[in-house]
Parts: structure tokens; C-alpha cells; sequence
């Protein structure tokens, strides 16, 4: 699965994290249902590895289902053996590579971007993306032209839109997409925010 051409592609990263596990399953099943098709279940979630175990024996093997809040090589090698197909960072982290999935890797400053690059980083999720905003984004396209970049952290659809027209890879998107869903919220809500975000990602006017 190359995880940066499925970005490339949907420009939509939809973020897991709640605390009933069945209702994050429910969420996730949703969101790709709506045609969200990259969806990470952070491991701060309530029982996130048999939520990921759980969502990668229904959507299959191809499904675009990754791990975030990976903060090291345990949390690596325990989410790739629950299903995850790739696993997201929230800062720097070593000792990835074995575990042979991409990772996109959480980075904020110049230097950290290229640290994160020399780790094997296949993309690099900007976080957290409100300290800076899509004018920060902006300031580093100009010294990394062909870095992959994610904004993550505080990203809404307005947001969303404004980084995908600064040239983001995609946006990654958690409560402003998820909302009270993973918590056990309304799920028609979900999908309503899901068509929104799917018109942005377009680059079309909701």
C-alpha cells in the first residue's frame, strides 16, 4: 500500500481517538462508508488494538488503516501485529524501519523535518499545525519543495481548505471530522461532516 499516493489521491486523513472502543469501530466503519478512505485510530484510544484488529478484519486487507500516537518501537511492532498498514508520530521517533510500513512522521521545525526525513519518513504530518498555520506551510514549501506534508492539530474545513491550496499532501482531521462519534455520538452528524470535508478535500465549495 503506498500511503502517500492514497493521500495524494483523497487529500484526507480522518483521526480516531475516543473512549468506548465499539463506537470508534461504528466510526470508523462510517467514515469509510461516507468514502473517507485513510482513517488512523490513535493508540490513545480506549482499546485501540482491538479496534484496529476488529476494523482490518472487516474492511479487508487493502483498506488504507493506519496506527497513530505511535511513540515507539513497542507501540510500532504491537500496531502492525493488530492490522496497521501504517503508523503515524506524533514528534520524532527511532527505530521504525523494521516494522516495514510507511510512517508519517510527526515534525514542526526545519531541522525536525529533516531528522524525520533521515528516519525514513514517507511523509511528514506537520504538527502541531495551528502553532504556524497554512502560512507556515506556506514559509516551507520554499526550502522543501518535494516534502510530502501532512497539517495536523486544529485543522477545520476552513483550515483544511486553505493548506491544501498552500500545496499540503493531504490534511489530517480529528474532532472538527470525528467529532463525539468515537464517544459514542450521532452518526448522521458524522456523515454529514464527512460530506463537507470530502467537498473540501474535492476542492469543491460545500
Amino acid at each position: 500500500m503506498n500511503l502517500v499516493e492514497s493521500l495524494r489521491t483523497h487529500r484526507l486523513l480522518a483521526i480516531v481517538r475516543g473512549k468506548d472502543p465499539a463506537a470508534a469501530l461504528r466510526t470508523i466503519r462510517t467514515l469509510t462508508e461516507e468514502g473517507i478512505a485513510a482513517v488512523e485510530v490513535s493508540l490513545t484510544t480506549a482499546d485501540a488494538l482491538t479496534v484496529i484488529r476488529r476494523a482490518r478484519a472487516d474492511l479487508g486487507p487493502d483498506a488504507v488503516l493506519g496506527a497513530g500516537t505511535v511513540r515507539s518501537a513497542q507501540d510500532a511492532a504491537r500496531a502492525v501485529d493488530a492490522g496497521a498498514s501504517y503508523l503515524v508520530t506524533p514528534a520524532l521517533v527511532d527505530g521504525l524501519a523494521p516494522y516495514d510500513v510507511p510512517v508519517l512522521m510527526g515534525a514542526l521545525t526545519p531541522t525536525e523535518i529533516e531528522t524525520a526525513l533521515a528516519r525514513g519518513a514517507a511523509a511528514i504530518k506537520l504538527f502541531p499545525g495551528a502553532l504556524g498555520g497554512p502560512g507556515y506551510l506556506r514559509a516551507l514549501r520554499d526550502p522543501f519543495p518535494e516534502v510530502p506534508f501532512v497539517p495536523v492539530g486544529g485543522v477545520d474545513a476552513q483550515a483544511a481548505r486553505d493548506y491544501l491550496d498552500r500545496g499540503a499532501l493531504a490534511v489530517g482531521v480529528g474532532s472538527p471530522l470525528v467529532g463525539d462519534a468515537a464517544d459514542g455520538g450521532d452518526l448522521d452528524r458524522l456523515r454529514a461532516r464527512a460530506a463537507e470535508f470530502r467537498l473540501v478535500a474535492a476542492g469543491e465549495t460545500p
